[in-house]
């Protein structure tokens, strides 16, 4: 791990949850999501998700959600980006939002102070390391081939892919020739897909291809990823909430796909958007409209009161 500041993550106790996992449009479960005017604390930090929650399908944040968050910051309570996005691909977003403070970017591998435009915090995967988990994963896979891209190391970061990786290459977004040619520079991790199989299996055999050696996730369609050891959302959450001076039970977290239950699992209160994975509905405490809904501004509408919008 490269860091300019070696401050220990806080712990991640998980936190059980009991009863059954809610459905869209549930109420929250007695008790745990205080209302307007109620005697229990309000969360005082409000961590979301970039892609499938905070941001709509159009890459935006609506106004209804840009005044709850600021109803949410009059109450008090700080908002925390915590994205699979590294901080190049995420800059844009805070910069049109106005983002100040703190951001978890690269599924928890960096910790970005988007104020000062400054990278406090990064970790990059061993690239024999790498190498490796990829052909133990086809082995699992009974020997079929893997569809491979790579984010390159901080500070650019960039998106690299194979020929087939994607049938839609975006223009800033780097193409090699084979799979070889990825592991020519230091990178932060490692995205795969298979075009037949399901992401679910290919993260299973990933999973048990990298054994304690790498984490493994599923940040949305298509891309499995492979990162160091110990990285997830909930470590980056951790060390942002430790710096800020927030516990777990001060925060309120929100999501979309298996990449985010770590951060559920760690926050005090855990809401699934209403679009969200099945994985990540099962360990939530309730479950909001869908991002284009507005469903992060509906919840907090309810916890900080109410906002007019139009």
């Amino acid at each position: 791990m490269h860091t300019a500041d070696a401050t220990p993550a806080a712990p991640r106790p998980p936190r059980p949850r009991s009863g059954s996992a809610p459905r869209p449009g549930s109420v929250p479960r007695s008790g745990s999501a205080p209302r307007p005017g109620s005697a229990g604390p309000r969360f005082r930090l409000v961590a979301t998700d970039l892609d499938g929650t905070l941001l709509r399908t159009d890459l935006t944040v609506s106004a209804r959600t840009r005044a709850a968050l600021a109803l949410a910051g009059r109450s008090g309570a700080r908002h925390l980006v915590v994205t699979g996005r590294p901080t190049a691909s995420c800059r844009e977003f805070l910069v049109a939002i106005g983002y100040e403070g703190l951001a978890v970017c690269g599924q928890g591998a960096q910790l970005y102070d988007a104020s000062a435009d400054r990278l406090l915090v990064s970790a990059a995967l061993d690239l024999d390391l790498a190498r490796a988990v990829v052909k133990r994963t086809e082995e699992e896979l009974g020997g079929r081939p893997l569809e491979l891209a790579v984010v390159t190391a901080a500070p650019e970061n960039r998106f690299v892919v194979t020929p087939r990786f994607t049938d839609r290459i975006r223009p800033d977004w780097g193409l090699v020739g084979s799979r070889e040619e990825l592991w020519a520079r230091p990178i932060e991790k490692v995205l795969m897909r298979h075009r037949e199989l399901p992401d679910g299996r290919v993260a299973a055999a990933a999973a048990l291809a990298g054994g304690d050696e790498v984490s493994v996730t599923h940040s949305e369609k298509g891309m499995v990823e492979v990162l160091p050891a110990g990285v997830d959302k909930a470590l980056g959450l951790g060390r942002a909430a430790e710096r800020m001076g927030f516990a777990p039970e001060d925060t309120i977290a929100f999501g979309d796909m298996p990449n985010d239950i770590p951060m559920l699992e760690w926050a005090g209160y855990g809401v699934a958007m209403g679009n969200a994975h099945p994985g990540l509905i099962a360990v939530a405490d309730e479950v909001a409209p869908g991002h284009d809904e507005d469903g992060v501004a509906a919840v907090l509408e309810r916890v900080y009161g109410h906002v007019r919008h139009s």
